[in-house]
């Protein structure tokens, strides 16, 4: 993928479905008493990689496009073969918690990636709720062999991390008595909030912990997928990066522990606001304003995101790395060794591409230090195969001087299959 320079962003677009929530929603939809009619499903290959699994499991589901409908209650039944996650972490960490809960035996797989990343984080909770999972070093493919009663238990996170959150409390739903989950660092809390959206109480505490009392059951309806915020976040960016532009994105995802993004940009100089905040099945969403242009004061010192900001932050620090690049001081990321279990090690990837560019970076066991500001270079980077960092440096593409050449970018097809056109629909070159 070539691009070039532009002079500004405007418009008004809409993003496709939260990627979070519609993996939740449509695996709520397949455990609910009663029909299902999702409106704004996301279009990411991920997504529907959970459609087709609640498939194999004998889930009745139709689809046109955004709009999936979804006929839950029936007891699920087991996948004549291995469920096929793709490239979906979420996909196979949520449902193993579903599938623990289930008197059969299950296999979950998926591609190349997706078998190379750690799932010893879902094994060891769910064992202790009495599912038996065998898994050779803790990676996919994953057997797991379900029970249908699972213990209620008391687990503490030993790493913030909403999919592993979500396993368990799905895994609850079933299980007789108090189901608590005890995070050191809060993490993005859709599925709480979805659970209480359809019927489930699911209550949250100031110390972290969240309960459920089982067994519980959901009851389907009608909901719309708020646009995904980690989806506008490059739109954002390239609007507020570039003087000049106005941007009005709508019926974007504002859940507090994912807007984390647009609070540290404004608080960066960025120029943005919000209108028409409303709720959805608990969860809030409104329509975000860019106005171009960083306010700039006296130089400062380098901004540091590190601590209970990351998890809220995960998806958007390789775009943060280059927003850094921009700015006085320029960004160090750290407490983020996470990152180098993605898609691709994204640690080392952002450094790589960033360094292309002419920008000085250091890199760190849990993070990276970007200087700033510098003018970016076009230059010839390398996706790695991961669609944040094939959309993020889409973005410095656009700051650029000279073209820019993103070998493998069409893996963005992954999250975000619309991101091009859309991003062509607002440049003013």
């Amino acid at each position: 993928m070539k691009l070039e320079p532009v002079s500004k962003i405007e418009g008004r677009i809409a993003v496709p479905g939260d990627k979070s929530i519609s993996h939740r929603v449509a695996l709520i939809a397949g455990l609910a008493t009663g029909a299902s009619e999702i409106s704004n499903f996301s279009t990411a290959v991920d997504c529907g990689s959970t459609l087709s699994c609640l498939s194999h499991l004998g889930v009745t589901i139709k689809r046109e496009g955004e709009r999936v409908w979804i006929s839950g209650g029936a007891p699920l039944k087991a996948a004549a073969a291995p469920l096929d996650c793709g490239n979906s972490g979420s996909t196979m960490r949520i449902l193993s918690g579903v599938l623990a809960a289930e008197a059969f035996t299950s296999v979950l797989t998926g591609d190349d990636s997706l078998r190379s990343r750690p799932m010893g984080r879902i094994i060891k909770p769910l064992s202790e709720m009495g599912a038996t999972i065998n898994s050779a070093d803790g990676k996919a493919p994953i057997e797991i062999h379900g029970i249908s009663s699972p213990k209620a238990i008391e687990y503490e996170l030993p790493v913030a991390s909403a999919q592993v959150k979500s396993a368990i409390l799905f895994a609850g739903l079933k299980a007789k008595g108090t189901t608590k989950v005890i995070e050191k660092v809060k993490s993005r809390d859709h599925t709480e909030r979805l659970f209480n959206g359809f019927g489930v109480q699911v209550k949250t505490r100031a110390d972290l912990s969240v309960t459920l009392d089982g067994p519980a059951c959901l009851t389907g309806g009608a909901v719309t997928v708020p646009g995904d915020i980690s989806s506008a976040a490059y739109f954002v960016a390239a609007a507020a990066l570039l003087p000049g532009s106005e941007l009005l994105i709508r019926d974007v995802g504002l859940n507090p522990t994912r807007a984390e993004y647009l609070s540290v940009l404004s608080s960066w100089g960025c120029q943005i606001g919000i209108d028409g905040q409303r709720d959805e099945r608990n969860e809030p969403l409104g329509d975000v304003k860019i106005t171009g242009g960083v306010e700039r004061g006296a130089p400062s010192a380098v901004r540091i995101l590190k601590g209970a900001a990351i998890p809220s932050l995960i998806d958007e620090l390789p775009l943060l790395a280059v927003v850094g690049s921009q700015i006085d001081g320029g960004v160090e990321i750290r407490d983020a060794a996470e990152l180098r279990h993605k898609e691709s090690d994204r640690l080392a990837c952002t450094a790589q591409n960033l360094r292309e560019m002419g920008v000085d970076v250091t890199e760190h066991d849990d993070g990276i230090t970007v200087a700033g500001p510098v003018r970016l270079r076009g230059a010839r980077l390398n996706s790695f195969g991961d669609h944040r960092i094939a959309m993020a440096f889409s973005i410095a593409a656009l700051l650029a001087d000279g073209p820019t050449e993103i070998d493998g970018a069409d893996c963005v097809d992954i999250s975000f299959p619309e991101f091009f056109r859309l991003l062509r629909s607002v440049i003013s070159a």
